[in-house]
């Protein structure tokens, strides 16, 4: 009897002992760092593709906790209770400019328009495909055969792309927002100004608050910072002339191509003639990552907001009243936005496309489509055109697979 229940006890050793691994291994804190292996500057070696949000009712996440975002709120309801009136101190919410983010808004607002200038110059060499249903975009010369299409009656052609010319507004997207003219004084436009308010690309409503002077859409540029008398901002400078200003101020909503026609100085690189395909390229290329760089410093100060089921921004202190969000859930809120922080990715869109090999090859696949790799549409257009490939998107646009041929395809596990 004493035998049979040692044995027993034996029998169960293995199990005890998996269990007791299974415990060190979700309590140790050492499984945090499987999921990235950083370099010495900190940054992730290995990324892999973007995979699109499959339920689009589900919000957006919030890039800082909510945990936070609370204990942010407690503490600024705390200081309104323990000082009504008080002087803001800090740019840019007591409406002066950040002094050492103008030069940024300049060198952004400049490497805005050597991109836009670089890509339609690109585009007449390489070309670009869009689908007709949907907003997918491939570089190349003809489309790919990957079924994603998620447009009207997708399901009818088993979710093939149906292909067409593309532009430069395919290759790089920029979301608009409503223009302020005082973002701390009037900084929330209403419904009733919807048609009244001008509507530009976010980026650029963004350079403009931080410090760029563009003809046709001022901004006030303050000399003294404002109050804050329990919640509300008051301004006690002297603002003689500024008001009449304002009310002769024609504001009219434009489109893209007429925002983008800037004043240019004529010996500036934008009216050179680009000989060199490479050089060109390279130079675009520099500026995407310039202007994406800037901009990230630039929302480390300036409130960016964008709904939390749409694509919809706003640059300044709130999101703005407009009824005219058409996303889910949309009828509780009567058609307001749910806003929140918003990321590089919502100010300028990156727009995703598959990475090809060879431009004259055969086209991409569907059933090999998981040996390919993406990159943003602008990388991706400068390094079919001859620019090196940035280091951070190697592993994205999976350089090291070498895709299976036709007749190998049932060979490859």
């Amino acid at each position: 009897m004493q035998k049979r229940s040692l044995l027993l006890q034996i029998s169960q050793l293995p199990k005890l002992h998996r269990r007791c691994n299974q415990a060190y291994f979700f309590s140790s804190g050492k499984t945090q760092n499987f999921h990235s292996f950083p370099d010495n500057n900190g940054d992730p070696i290995y990324s892999d593709v973007p995979k699109p949000r499959t339920d689009k009712s589900q919000r957006k996440p919030y890039p800082t906790p909510m945990k936070e975002l609370i204990k942010r709120a407690k503490q600024e309801k705390e200081l309104r209770k323990s000082q009504p009136c008080r002087l803001l101190e800090h740019p840019p919410a007591n409406g002066l400019l950040v002094p050492e983010l103008v030069d940024v808004a300049h060198r952004v607002y400049r490497a805005r328009e050597l991109i836009l200038s670089g890509l339609s110059k690109l585009l007449q060499f390489i070309p670009v495909q869009r689908c007709r249903f949907c907003y997918e975009v491939h570089i190349g010369n003809v489309g790919h055969e990957i079924r994603t299409c998620t447009g009207p009656k997708s399901g009818s052609r088993s979710a093939t792309h149906v292909w067409r010319k593309g532009g430069v507004g395919d290759v790089i997207f920029f979301p608009k927002c409503f223009h302020l003219y005082d973002r701390v004084g009037k900084y929330r436009v209403v419904h009733d100004e919807r048609h009244s308010a001008p509507r530009i690309p976010a980026i650029l409503e963004l350079c403009i608050q931080a410090g760029v002077d563009v003809e046709n859409y001022p901004s006030k540029r303050r000399t003294k910072p404002v109050y804050s008398i329990e919640g509300r901002i008051v301004d006690f400078e002297s603002v003689a002339g500024m008001d009449e200003m304002e009310t002769n101020l024609f504001f009219e909503n434009v489109d893209d191509t007429e925002v983008d026609v800037l004043r240019r100085d004529p010996n500036s690189e934008l009216n050179a003639e680009d000989t060199n395909l490479i050089e060109l390229s390279t130079r675009t290329l520099d500026s995407w990552f310039e202007m994406i760089g800037g901009v990230r410093k630039i929302m480390e100060k300036y409130n960016v907001w964008t709904c939390g089921y749409c694509p919809e921004v706003q640059v300044g202190p709130k999101g703005h009243k407009v009824r005219m969000c058409r996303a889910s859930k949309h009828q509780s809120r009567n058609g307001l936005h749910a806003w929140q922080e918003a990321t590089i990715n919502d100010l300028v869109g990156p727009n995703y496309v598959w990475h090809v090999h060879d431009l004259n090859g055969p086209p991409l696949r569907n059933d090999l489509k998981r040996y390919y790799g993406k990159a943003p549409a602008v990388v991706e257009l400068c390094v079919q055109a001859g620019a090196p490939v940035p280091d951070q998107y190697r592993s994205m646009m999976r350089l090291d697979v070498v895709p299976p041929e036709r007749d190998e395809v049932d060979l490859v596990a």
